[in-house]
């Protein structure tokens, strides 16, 4: 069968760096599936995209669809032909629907009735026919967000300004926002190249280039990591590359070039973070280091054109950098002339949220939930010293000029103005370390003391926010608290702190409560709470590679100790694919599920054993019942294993034991006897809940 190559091109206004590598995926995929839907064969689908437009060339695509047959089911027989064997009009309906007769119709059996069926042909449609429907796809694309220019109607990421859409060197004619029609018409680089005309799609890239643009991403990035290559070569210098960064300066330009620029040596006496983040997060350059690690004053960038008077471009770029230096110099500088105590005194003015009060009432609720863990986790005098210091000045650098400034800088500048204002080395540390981790691959916070200010701060964020019911629906989470959420758990588990999760939710609950902040319900709060945290801890474990049914097996109970969670877990992820494990897992079960059936507690009456299987039982259970009790304390992951001794007398047991005996008491003494041993078995785990893999035969 004849195969074309197709392009779609759309050319629009510079779309944000942050939108496109998503567009690019969705435009790759929604190809795929309307390709599948339409039922068109294909070679390849490769896609393109640049700030200036996105791409999709289509390799050796089918001229039509595959003719296909289709056996069309109608009414049943009974309701199709009348007594007299005559179509009734359900039949005759029927072949009229179908574009048939009557006499076309012939009969099966199906499931013991007959009915009416009707074999159709369908002729698959042309490229012609199919391919302008391409212009749904483009409208499909989904942007974090849209706008409408004009007198448009169409909201989108920018305005349309061209389309291309060409089969081999056909036009494919569709229209979109209202005036832009395809045609075989495409721009180059804004400044340096000019339209052009395509007439064969699979010269797109090429011709594009010959017009300064370089349309394929991983194309771009490649000369972008080669000529920083260069340079460091070349100067015998280290450019650290963070994947973000190049991602992002990858989508900023159609023709890369990269430069290097400098700065006066006197900044270098601006903390380093303060340099690299107005490089970075401004400027977009990439900052430069020494064989030791050292920051030295050199930038490198990234010019959206040719190396054509690229002097002239690092000299430009030379003069708004050394103005954004001059700022931070000059925050840096006045910020020093305040004190901590003075800065703290302003936070009486910044409003955190309006309903849980300002910065000033949350570093004091910080304060005290930071007491509490620490009272748990039983650290020494100092340690608590230090925590409530650093949790009283955790906030006092968002008044300084320069994280105004540099938001991004919170708490990384709180440390180094606490440093020079002569504070406690532990206590800075914990000032830069209780915002961490930022994100879900962030580090960790290093010291105990920063990890519970920064499980204090985050906490009393969550419990505030649910109290006041700003509770994250869907995409909408405007105070992170599911990341905030995750960071606790982190930090829980990295450190194997020895935290009850709930218990501490309940003390803050009724820290608000105190307060006057109205709140909600505490029981519907705290049911709502333990919800949200054990959706956040089984999101960390399944990242941990943990399925799903053991998630839910070490989850059934109150969220406690993440940490001897987690340990469960993956202890028996190792269980599930140990074949000897299998006979124990299976009286475990048979207890749980019988278990269940006793009404309430009761306790055991050995005068009321009958046999042999139910005393040995219970003596077995009672030998290793305070031992198990004991590593279940003490959060060891082992635990289960005390329970074998218990196997062969469970299975024993039900073997030679009638457990729903006729005999009420009877009955009730041995669901009793199950009903102890199941309540300790689930003080590991449900599990009932674990679906265990059989051994190979």
């Amino acid at each position: 069968m004849k195969t074309s190559n197709v392009l779609f091109e759309v050319g629009l206004e510079e779309m944000p760096a942050r939108f496109m590598n998503d567009t690019k995926k969705q435009l790759k995929h929604k190809t795929i599936e309307w390709l599948k839907e339409i039922r068109l064969a294909y070679k390849h689908v490769s896609t393109f995209i640049t700030p200036r437009r996105f791409a999709v060339i289509i390799e050796g695509l089918t001229e039509k669809q595959v003719d296909q047959e289709e056996e069309a089911k109608g009414p049943a027989k009974k309701i199709a032909i009348d007594e007299d064997g005559n179509w009734t009009k359900a039949a005759i309906g029927f072949a009229k629907g179908q574009g048939k007769s009557v006499d076309d119709i012939y009969i099966k059996e199906m499931n013991g009735t007959e009915y009416l069926f009707i074999n159709k042909y369908i002729e698959g449609k042309t490229q012609d026919q199919l391919l302008p429907q391409f212009k749904d796809i483009i409208l499909s694309l989904n942007f974090p967000k849209n706008m409408r220019w004009a007198e448009q109607n169409l909201r989108y990421v920018r305005p349309i300004k061209w389309l291309v859409a060409l089969k081999d060197n056909t036009l494919i004619p569709f229209e979109i926002a209202g005036g832009v029609v395809t045609s075989n018409v495409s721009y180059g680089h804004r400044f340096l190249g000019e339209k052009f005309v395509i007439n064969n799609p699979l010269d797109y890239a090429k011709l594009l280039e010959a017009q300064y643009v370089i349309v394929d991403t991983n194309q771009r990035e490649q000369l972008i990591v080669n000529g920083i290559k260069a340079l460091e070569q070349k100067n015998d210098w280290i450019i650290p590359v963070e994947r973000d960064l190049l991602e992002e300066v990858t989508n900023l330009v159609e023709y890369p070039t990269v430069f290097s620029g400098s700065f006066s040596k006197e900044f270098l006496d601006i903390p380093q973070q303060v340099l690299i983040t107005s490089m970075k997060e401004h400027q977009r350059y990439f900052p430069v280091q020494s064989g030791k690690g050292d920051l030295l004053p050199y930038f490198i960038g990234v010019r959206n054109g040719t190396a054509e008077h690229i002097d002239t471009v690092s000299r430009g770029n030379e003069k708004v950098l050394r103005a954004r230096l001059q700022d931070a110099q000059f925050f840096f500088e006045e910020d020093q002339k305040q004190t901590i105590g003075h800065n703290l005194e302003q936070l009486d003015r910044m409003v955190f949220q309006e309903k849980l009060g300002t910065i000033a009432d949350k570093v004091k609720r910080v304060v005290a939930i930071a007491s509490i863990i620490s009272s748990e986790l039983n650290i020494s005098n100092q340690e608590q010293a230090q925590v409530e210091r650093a949790a009283t000045i955790s906030k006092f650098d968002l008044v300084t000029n320069m994280v105004n400034e540099f938001t991004e800088l919170q708490g990384v500048m709180g440390r180094k103005y606490a440093e020079i204002f002569g504070e406690d080395d532990i206590v800075a540390q914990a000032i830069e370390e209780h915002y961490m981790p930022r994100n879900a691959h962030d580090e960790m916070p290093h010291s105990i003391v920063g990890s519970i200010v920064s499980i204090a701060d985050k906490i009393d964020t969550i419990v505030g926010c649910f109290s006041v019911a700003l509770i994250p629906s869907g995409s909408q989470d405007p105070y992170a608290l599911r990341r905030q959420t995750l960071g606790i758990l982190q930090i829980i588990q990295h450190h194997q702190l020895d935290i009850n999760v709930m218990d501490i939710t309940q003390k803050v609950f009724l820290i608000f409560e105190k307060n006057n902040i109205p709140t909600a319900e505490k029981s519907e709060v705290l049911e709502q709470l333990e919800s949200f945290f054990k959706q956040r801890a089984a999101y960390i474990m399944k990242e941990a590679n943990i399925e799903s049914d053991i998630i839910e097996a070490v989850l059934v109970n109150t969220l406690t100790d993440f940490s001897f969670i987690f340990e469960k877990a993956k202890t028996l992820k190792q269980k599930k694919a140990d074949s000897n494990f299998k006979e124990k897992q299976e009286g475990y079960v048979r207890v749980l599920n019988l278990a269940a059936k006793a009404k309430d507690s009761q306790k055991v009456d050995v005068s009321l054993f009958i046999n042999e299987e139910e005393a040995s039982l219970n003596q077995a259970y009672l030998q290793v019942k305070n031992k198990y009790n004991e590593a279940i304390t003490n959060k060891d992951a082992a635990a289960i294993e005390i329970l074998t001794p218990l196997v062969d007398p469970i299975h024993r047991f039900f073997d030679h034991t009638m457990v729903m005996d006729k005999d009420e008491k009877i009955r009730h003494n041995r669901l009793a006897l199950l009903q102890l041993i199941a309540e300790d078995v689930k003080k590991y785990a449900d599990l009932t809940k674990v679906q265990w893999k059989q051994s190979k035969a």
